[in-house]
């Protein structure tokens, strides 16, 4: 029987797809494509990298943004990508390829990687914060999986921002990480505003408006991390993303929260403050949480 699963991590802006092992390795680096538009395009998108590896896999695992109904693998919603309102992704793909399937929201799949195999492993209570094209969060509430009574615990995105501006944004706004980018590269100028590494550049560089715009959003992500703080008395929070990568941001996100406490001497003197660290695996959270909730379904 062959060792190896196929893991779909289905993003608002890419699609990526690797290959690991029964322990979350990587047997080969993950592939990415830009995230198609539309239901259709979607489908061919995944049965083409699929049916490349028909009798080689045992099984194929999914992350994906929106409500998932872990029983069913139905997509509700969809998050950044609303064409899956309704999707039937589990029962698809193990129709088509007669294999166990199993589909985790992407937050979730983020905190179950973290929990099983990196910064929250042995943590009783504790959030992945995953900084994408949205505001991904997982929860880990006495050391497992928390998905509340609708599946919809850690849709940190659908927080309102705290802001007195209108219109009301929410967080998937604020403290999108994919909206960071594009709004410092286009003061910039870049000539690709999805260019993370020139605007990585910038800021190493001391470029002063970058490292505004850059501060200011590490503001928006530490008042997410308070809010949830208020909420559920986390012992860490891990901050994952492909952002969580660049050594210069979790740094900043602690100083964040800690000049927001400074400011708040009441909120400070009461609240037990979190540890925050990178998460770490990155951008590679989804592919392994997912594989976690897969090897969960079948050991069930």
């Amino acid at each position: 029987m062959t060792n190896q699963y196929l893991c779909f991590d289905i993003g608002g802006t890419n699609l990526k797809a690797g290959l690991l092992d029964a322990n979350g390795g990587q047997i080969q680096p993950a592939t990415s494509i830009p995230m198609a538009q539309d239901l259709a395009a979607f489908w061919q998108q995944l049965f083409a990298i699929a049916d490349q590896y028909v009798g080689q896999i045992a099984g194929i695992a999914v992350s994906v943004p929106g409500q998932v109904d872990p029983q069913t693998g139905i997509v509700y919603h969809g998050g950044a990508l609303p064409f899956l309102d309704q999707c039937p992704l589990q029962q698809t793909l193990a129709m088509r390829y007669q294999l166990p399937v199993a589909v985790e929201n992407d937050g979730k799949a983020a905190a179950l990687a973290e929990n099983w195999r990196g910064s929250l492993q042995g943590c009783q209570n504790g959030l992945v914060l995953v900084l994408g094209t949205g505001v991904g969060g997982g929860l880990i509430i006495h050391n497992q999986l928390y998905r509340g009574s609708h599946f919809q615990a850690g849709e940190l995105s659908m927080m309102l921002a705290a802001s007195t501006s209108a219109p009301i944004k929410i967080t998937g706004q604020t403290g999108s990480a994919v909206g960071m980018i594009s709004a410092i590269a286009h003061e910039l100028q870049l000539p690709d505003e999805h260019d993370g590494r020139q605007v990585f550049a910038a800021l190493a560089a001391g470029n002063p408006k970058a490292l505004e715009m850059f501060n200011a959003y590490g503001r928006q992500v530490a008042q997410i991390i308070l809010n949830v703080q208020a909420v559920m008395d986390l012992n860490v929070v891990a901050i994952g993303g492909g952002i969580s990568a660049q050594p210069s941001v979790v740094p900043m996100i602690q100083r964040q929260y800690a000049e927001l406490l400074e400011q708040l001497p009441m909120i400070r003197d009461t609240l037990s403050q979190p540890q925050i660290v990178a998460a770490k695996f990155h951008n590679q959270a989804n592919l392994i949480g997912a594989l976690a909730a897969l090897l969960g379904m079948a050991t069930v």
